[in-house]
């Protein structure tokens, strides 16, 4: 059955939820697949950005926190999922990305450059659930654990504060097996630039320890401390000033962001991600692509394998000599 993007974000609900407590102005959204490690799905982005976009507007919310049960934060999307709905979408292409069902819409073919480009550019918009905590005017708090790998990732970058566990491990799979991600700029600023060319180039990721010392966590605490350390952090920011007064202090951080280039650098990430087909590639290397997907967990083993112990991406794949 063709899954258009209505029914993947009902598929999709009881995997992600939304609550809000009137009392305190807090709104919480959870990611709820800890057997898949909290890898969001297409319709799991797409009910984020409405749950994000309510948020928003809802008077009733002041400040909203992100978090997943289980082990882990998220590692990231489903991409074995991701792509094979381009195949089940309509006519047979990702319109779904852009929730469009119309058959009567022509996607580009594969073989253009727009093919691609429509989806990496869609995700340096709002509406892609990449971008979406940057144009968020109220507190976004994200509490990280276990895994913060790729979509997780991007959340990270673009969340107001981000609270963690001591064990937790931060990065992108796509630096080591593809080479970019759409937030480049954005973690280039709150990593640091020479911190995160590390990051970059050998697609390593970096330590709770680390991001504190870099500056991109606000906080770091043991495991068993963290949801308290997260509502601590929630409820001083909830109330501290009217809801206006943040209104008008996300502007200015907006303005600022735009002054250092963030939309900028979004688009010229969606245009970097774009030329991944032309990119020549050593019969040995590891793309995350379609036809890698049904052997991609052995294959990701294998290629980790060759790096320190320390610069695995699994925590058992850390734990072997």
């Amino acid at each position: 059955m063709t899954l258009y993007h209505d029914e993947l974000k009902r598929e999709a609900e009881p995997y992600i939820t939304y609550t809000k407590d009137k009392q305190t102005k807090i709104a919480t959204i959870t990611m709820n697949v800890p057997e898949q490690l909290n890898a969001v799905t297409t319709g799991m982005r797409l009910l984020y950005v409405d749950m994000i976009h309510k948020a928003n507007i809802d008077d009733d919310v002041k400040v909203l926190v992100i978090r997943s049960t289980g082990e882990h934060l998220g590692t990231g999307a489903d991409l074995g999922g991701q792509f094979r709905g381009y195949e089940e979408g309509p006519n047979g292409s990702p319109l779904h990305e852009f929730e469009i069902d119309d058959h009567d819409v022509k996607y580009p073919p594969k073989e253009s450059f727009r093919y691609i480009h429509g989806v990496c550019d869609l995700y340096a918009k709002e509406r892609s659930g990449c971008r979406t905590l940057q144009d968020f005017k109220k507190i976004s708090i994200l509490e990280c654990k276990g895994y913060v790998y790729g979509w997780h990732f991007y959340q990270a970058g673009d969340a107001d504060l981000v609270i963690s566990s001591d064990e937790a491990l931060f990065g992108h799979p796509a630096f080591r097996y593809v080479g970019w991600g759409p937030r480049l700029w954005t973690w280039a600023e709150t990593i640091g630039l020479r911190r995160f060319t590390d990051m970059l180039f050998t697609g390593r990721p970096f330590t709770a320890a680390e991001m504190l010392t870099c500056g991109f966590a606000n906080s770091v605490v043991p495991r068993e401390d963290l949801e308290a350390e997260t509502m601590k952090y929630a409820l001083a920011c909830s109330r501290t000033r009217p809801t206006d007064t943040v209104n008008v202090q996300k502007t200015f951080l907006e303005i600022y962001k735009q002054y250092r280039g963030e939309q900028m650098g979004s688009t010229l990430t969606a245009l970097i991600e774009s030329l991944w087909p032309y990119m020549h590639h050593e019969p040995e290397d590891l793309q995350l692509d379609q036809d890698a997907m049904d052997e991609l967990g052995m294959k990701v083993k294998e290629v980790e394998m060759g790096y320190p112990p320390e610069w695995r991406m699994s925590y058992s794949g850390r734990s072997k000599p």
